[in-house]
């Protein structure tokens, strides 16, 4: 009777945990959900391929012979991985096991942590792959300062509904001070006095307070120029291997020749081409933004403080080849030429305000299978964000504890770092 009345206990604490465990999970809120079966990620050893919205041309006059020759549209994917096994553990013995407010205490710890620990995921995935960099010479101040970040997007052609954004607590605050200012705009500026609450839009993002983030390490004293000329990037759905089989292509990166001449480049660096040799376009229009491309360094291949290789995010289509691929993804008016100065952006330690389109982010939901009559007790739930816990625990009688676990197991994949970007507040 003792047992089956501390098996409800727990399950009743179980139940509760899985409720409230929503509230906490700011981030993957406010990215897409990606659902397939375990057997599925097993059976692919954890990675599959997410497709990406395609993009069309369009030619003038009535003879599109040409047109019907040339490739047909290429369908890019990304690989989506099952990359976090997280879990919280607890201990409790006969004596402690006396006390339910222990047991509640221990549980509500689990949810927080692994609460934090998604929405961290969610978030430093924003921050550490979009690749839109907006950089400010001031502290946060508001509206100038995120109108800059919609323009960025409204320019590259990025959806202007469900944009998002996410502020450190110092950012964040700076900026509903400034709502909190305005006298015009009814109750919102009393809610941003009262509260430190943005409860707006501010220039179409939805704004997020994070008690967390990354943190930009400063490229300062660096000087780099780009070694050679041609580096044009050419997006294709597959590649070839050695072996003769073909396999689904990661087109988000590009690996680029540097020279350095003084400092040490980093991942996380963000940087641009100096002299506008480099601008960004529309994705659909390809006009010129007349602003220069932003690009991250996602890994440094050969050699970081003088001549070497690095991996780059977004690659550099400029359409240079003339393939068809190329020119549905063209983002760069130009190839930069050989020598060409890098321009680094984040030249002062700070913390990083991500933001982004809802859609190009994706956290993937999985769960642990767990036998029933493995003499372990299991309890599973989902939450209505699609996040799946669980929840196992046994007695061992050697030392009358009960050793129990909370797991969660996810994925978090940027399909689309064009659509993502960093704000980098107090720089140089």
């Amino acid at each position: 009777m003792a047992t089956n009345n501390l098996n409800k206990q727990i399950t009743i604490q179980f139940e509760n945990l899985l409720e409230s465990f929503d509230d906490q999970l700011v981030m993957s809120k406010n990215v897409e959900k990606f659902n397939a079966s375990g057997e599925s990620f097993q059976r692919s050893s954890d990675t599959i391929w997410r497709t990406i919205p395609m993009i069309a041309t369009s030619q003038n006059g009535i003879d599109a012979t040409s047109a019907f020759s040339a490739a047909s549209a290429t369908q890019l994917a990304v690989p989506a991985s099952i990359g976090f096994q997280k879990n919280s553990v607890f201990n409790l013995n006969g004596l402690e096991l006396r006390d339910a407010l222990t047991r509640g205490s221990l549980l509500k710890a689990a949810k927080q942590k692994l609460a934090s620990d998604i929405n961290v995921a969610v978030s430093n995935a924003a921050a550490l792959q979009g690749t839109i960099t907006i950089k400010r010479t001031t502290a946060s101040v508001g509206y100038d300062d995120w109108g800059l970040a919609s323009a960025a997007m409204d320019e590259r052609g990025v959806s202007m509904f469900e944009r998002k954004a996410a502020l450190t607590p110092r950012d964040y605050n700076a900026a509903a001070g400034n709502l909190a200012s305005r006298q015009t705009i009814n109750d919102l500026p009393r809610t941003a006095y009262e509260k430190a609450r943005i409860n707006a839009d501010i220039a179409g993002f939805e704004m997020f307070k994070l008690d967390y983030g990354y943190r930009q390490a400063a490229a300062a004293g660096v000087t780099v120029t780009l070694t050679s000329a041609g580096q044009y990037y050419t997006p294709a759905a597959t590649t070839t291997q050695s072996d003769g089989s073909v396999t689904p292509k990661e087109n988000r990166y590009q690996v680029i020749p540097i020279t350095v001449t003084s400092g040490t480049v980093a991942v996380g660096d963000r940087f641009q081409f100096a002299a506008n040799v480099c601008n960004s376009v529309h994705q659909i229009t390809k006009v010129d933004t007349g602003q220069p491309m932003t690009f991250v360094i996602n890994r440094i291949v050969t050699g970081a403080g003088g001549t070497g290789t690095v991996e780059i995010s977004p690659p550099i289509i400029s359409g240079t080849g003339g393939t068809p691929a190329e020119l549905q993804y063209k983002n760069v008016t130009a190839t930069p030429g050989a020598g060409a100065a890098i321009t680094f952006l984040n030249t002062v330690a700070a913390p990083v305000n991500p933001f982004w389109q809802k859609q190009a982010i994706e956290i993937i939901p999985c769960k642990y299978e767990i036998p029933t009559d493995a003499g372990v007790n299991v309890m599973t739930g989902t939450t209505e964000s699609g996040i799946t816990l669980t929840m196992s625990y046994f007695l061992d009688i050697n030392t009358l504890t009960l050793k129990g676990r909370v797991d969660t197991l996810f994925g978090v994949v940027v399909n689309q770092p064009q659509q993502c970007g960093v704000m980098l507040f107090n720089q140089t």
